[in-house]
């Protein structure tokens, strides 16, 4: 099936074209506009070959509606301020992408949560910023309730992948749970989001740590119900989900909406190869991986990616079980959730591959995340 430029925006250029379309896929929540996008994607196409044009691009378009926002707090408009704040944000995350380990890169992520918060505080107050104990210190998280008032609910808590951060995760999977009746907590563990790139707590592998750690402290909230409680990873998060529910029991269903690569180690040699070779061909950059796992180096990193595997640990994930993956998937081969899929140990377990015929068909489903996400929520709301 042929794809048009909504999936490769910039032609043979897979690198900024999957980063868009991680942005695209989050127009159906209103955190992005598809026409400021569009106007970036312009300045943008014939700047390829220049380095710096990514996250100057990104930034300017952060910066104009941080400065909107601005003007519209100033006049009394909270609402119209949330809006451009949280644009703002995920623009200037988006700038921070493909900048180097550095203080460039913390000043451009500074940038993205003063805006993120400042939008979300404005425009979504029923949302919690709540922060989660966790050795001796804590990971930030966001709260948000189900939609219907009445006994504790059940509750998902969601952790990110490589590239995301909770304040994408509340929005396009928290609304859709919290319809459902599901409460959410978006967790940036280790290695995620503002708990990286503000907190500077690289990944781990062993991540049922900071699954329990969630676990327990939504065992104090009066609002949840403690029996059901699942756990949610997408993208790289897939194989965080399914480590923590190999290990943390009392959770009582996984999903993991994308699969993880089985031999990480063998993909991030061929990642680290096709960088030195042809860089616009792979969806991360040269120091994702090494940056996220706090390795000194690429060997390092291609070391330690030998301990994340799901190898001898999927036959100990015993709670009802799903997996999605896009049959179209250029980050992780569709290949791969088979794998994951027949190794779980669970007698209830569910594989679901999204066709270009039904959309989401690419990495984690960022060309239709409505329909993947429906799909998970669904499969959550029968199985909670």
């Amino acid at each position: 099936m042929t794809r048009g430029p909504w999936i490769d925006h910039f032609g043979d250029n897979f690198l900024w074209s999957n980063a868009t379309l991680i942005l695209k896929g989050m127009a159906p929540y209103g955190v992005v506009a598809l026409e400021e996008i569009d106007r970036v994607c312009e300045r943008l196409r014939v700047r390829q070959s220049d380095p710096t044009a990514w996250h100057e691009e990104w930034r300017a378009m952060g910066d104009q509606l941080e400065s909107r926002a601005g003007v519209a707090l100033a006049n009394g408009h909270k609402i119209s301020a949330g809006d451009h704040y949280l644009r703002a944000g995920i623009y200037h995350y988006n700038a921070e992408r493909f900048i180097m380990p550095g203080p460039e890169k913390r000043v451009q992520a500074e940038k993205a949560y003063h805006c993120w918060h400042t939008g979300i505080r404005l425009r979504e107050p029923s949302i919690e910023f709540v922060e989660v104990p966790y050795e001796g210190t804590t990971l930030p998280a966001l709260f948000m309730k189900a939609s219907t008032n009445g006994p504790p609910a059940p509750t998902v808590v969601v952790v990110n992948g490589m590239d995301n951060a909770k304040e994408m995760s509340i929005f396009f999977a928290g609304r859709e749970f919290a319809r459902r009746g599901i409460n959410t907590l978006a967790l940036d563990g280790p290695g995620m989001g503002e708990t990286r790139r503000i907190r500077d707590l690289p990944s781990r592998y062993d991540y049922e740590v900071p699954g329990t750690a969630a676990f327990d402290y939504l065992a104090k909230r009066s609002d949840v119900d403690t029996k059901r409680i699942a756990i949610f990873g997408y993208s790289f998060g897939g194989y965080y989900s399914s480590r923590i529910a190999a290990f943390e029991k009392r959770y009582t269903a996984c999903i993991a909406l994308s699969a993880l690569h089985w031999d990480l180690a063998e993909w991030q040699e061929k990642i680290r190869q096709k960088n030195a070779n042809s860089p616009t061909t792979v969806a991360q950059s040269n120091f994702q991986f090494r940056w996220v796992v706090g390795a000194e180096t690429g060997e390092d990193a291609i070391a330690i990616a030998k301990k994340f595997t799901l190898k001898d640990v999927a036959k100990n994930i015993t709670c009802p079980f799903l997996v999605t993956h896009g049959a179209n998937d250029r980050v992780v081969p569709v290949e791969n959730a088979q794998k994951l899929f027949d190794a779980v140990g669970s007698k209830n377990k569910t594989i679901k591959i999204f066709t270009a015929e039904e959309g989401g068909a690419e990495h984690a489903h960022v060309d239709n995340r409505q329909v993947g996400i429906d799909f998970a929520a669904d499969w959550i709301e029968d199985n909670l």
